[in-house]
């Protein structure tokens, strides 16, 4: 009877893997099947390097979206990393229960506020203060990367603080033998231990990062120009499909579609070099 009822639990996860595998597949499949065809009539590099986005006038270029995509994940990464890695260290190896305990449910509860909220956060706080600030409208790249880094804490900071607690005691105690203080042998012998972890917490926060779309377009400005700086308004790859695929026709769908690929493409390979990076730090 056991050895039946595991042959069947084998066969649910069985399922529910190949399951998961299929809707990856069937989306890739979707996604290529109608975006690929835009590439052919607009021309490959007039649809990735173009300045102009006119679908009026059937001009489809996404070089701005595509920048805006990587300025508005630069600014949230140099903002939301250094901050979550020196928090998940402090929760792991520093923080007291007292405060621990208040500190663990306000980071989860980070975690399960929608993206709608934080774009009014953004809107209502952030681009006032900017606006109050440096002058301007305050909807900016500066704007967009600072909701965006607030946004990847959680996601950071949990996988980094497990990460810290499944290092080996032994790692510390042997620096502390070998006369290091507390910090040092935090700093010097459990965090690089732990450092392939952290770097899976660090890539599951750029990929929100990247797909994160309410909130940019509540704070960014939303202009399908390239941005010129920090204070000025732009426009990402999601936030230009979810902008204009309510009444997108004809090639304008297409093209939102051939974006939608880019974006998949462009998450695919941040994620494979990642990967690699992961690899290396392990080995």
């Amino acid at each position: 009877m056991t050895k039946m009822k595991e042959q069947l639990m084998h066969a649910v996860f069985l399922i529910s893997a190949c399951i998961s595998i299929l809707a990856v597949v069937l989306i890739c499949l979707f996604l290529f099947a109608n975006g690929i065809p835009a590439f052919g009539k607009i021309g490959v590099l007039n649809f990735l390097t173009g300045t102009q986005w006119k679908p009026n006038n059937d001009i489809y270029g996404i070089l701005p979206m595509i920048l805006g995509s990587i300025y508005v994940t630069a600014g949230a990464i140099v903002i939301g990393v250094p901050i979550g890695i020196l928090t998940a260290i402090f929760m792991a190896r520093f923080c007291p229960k007292k405060i621990y305990s208040l500190l663990k449910p306000a980071i989860d509860l980070l975690a399960g506020i929608p993206s709608i909220v934080y774009g009014f956060f953004g809107l209502t706080v952030v681009v006032p203060a900017i606006r109050y600030a440096f002058g301007g409208s305050g909807t900016s790249l500066l704007a967009a990367s600072i909701i965006l880094g607030i946004m990847i804490l959680p996601t950071i900071i949990g996988v980094s603080e497990s990460s810290l607690r499944a290092v080996p005691e032994g790692y510390y105690e042997g620096s502390l033998a070998l006369g290091a203080s507390h910090e040092r042998s935090v700093m010097f012998a459990v965090f690089p231990a732990a450092k392939s972890g952290v770097v899976a917490g660090v890539i599951l926060g750029i990929g929100r990062a990247i797909g994160e779309t309410m909130a940019v377009i509540m704070v960014a400005g939303n202009q399908a120009v390239i941005p010129t700086g920090i204070l000025k308004g732009l426009r990402t790859m999601t936030a230009n499909i979810v902008l204009e695929m309510g009444y997108a026709a004809d090639l304008h769908r297409e093209a939102l579609l051939a974006t939608a690929v880019v974006l998949f493409v462009f998450i695919l390979i941040i994620n494979l070099s990642f990967s690699v990076l992961k690899g290396r730090l392990k080995a």
